[in-house]
């Protein structure tokens, strides 16, 4: 059966972005160093947007994940940087009741209950399933999440949007592996008890 990943960057304090929601690739609070550049490459370079794995003559399948699930606030921000699919080479699935899918677009967008429809995909054949935000889907799916992956950045930033934004849901997760890069990043992964 395939798993629900959480693979996501945050800061000391738990936050995937600032208080704008934008993108925040390229802050002084997320920093891309070249150690952790080459740890994407080397482990995730299915993670990689596009264009940066076209620039980086990066080709061929996921290793880990076939296919992307993210709200319509991470959405947009591949929109407003003016790319409306921005990892091509996965299934793209967007979760939003507002949104419309468009005829010139390959991404999916699903209405209705998140939950619901992740089950019939982990019920598919294929690699994992990578969440990659936002903190309401995030929080919306927990009961569904099987293994979480952090780059912990060596920040705080105090507020903005957090890794799960939602009511009180205690959900128990066990560390199962640790990658300290010399540039401050951890990267930690924690599966499901």
């Amino acid at each position: 059966m395939r798993r629900l990943v959480y693979y996501v960057a945050a800061t000391l304090d738990g936050r995937i972005a600032g208080p704008d929601g934008g993108d925040p690739s390229g802050e002084d609070y997320f920093a891309i160093t070249e150690d952790l550049l080459a740890f994407i490459v080397a482990n995730y370079p299915e993670t990689l947007p596009g264009p940066a794995r076209d620039a980086m003559g990066i080709a061929g399948p996921g290793e880990h994940f076939d296919t992307i699930l993210e709200g319509s606030g991470s959405f947009a921000v591949g929109l407003a940087a003016g790319i409306p699919d921005a990892y091509p080479h996965l299934r793209h699935v967007v979760y939003s009741n507002s949104l419309a899918a468009r005829e010139d677009s390959d991404v999916e967008v699903v209405a209705g209950d998140p939950v619901a429809h992740v089950r019939e995909l982990k019920a598919e054949e294929g690699l994992d399933l990578w969440l990659v935000g936002g903190g309401t889907l995030a929080h919306t799916l927990l009961p569904e999440i099987d293994r979480i992956v952090v780059k912990q950045q060596s920040s705080v930033i105090g507020s903005g949007v957090p890794m799960f934004n939602g009511p009180f849901a205690p959900h128990m997760f066990t560390p199962v592996d640790l990658v300290q890069l010399p540039g401050g990043v951890r990267v930690i992964t924690l599966d499901r008890n």
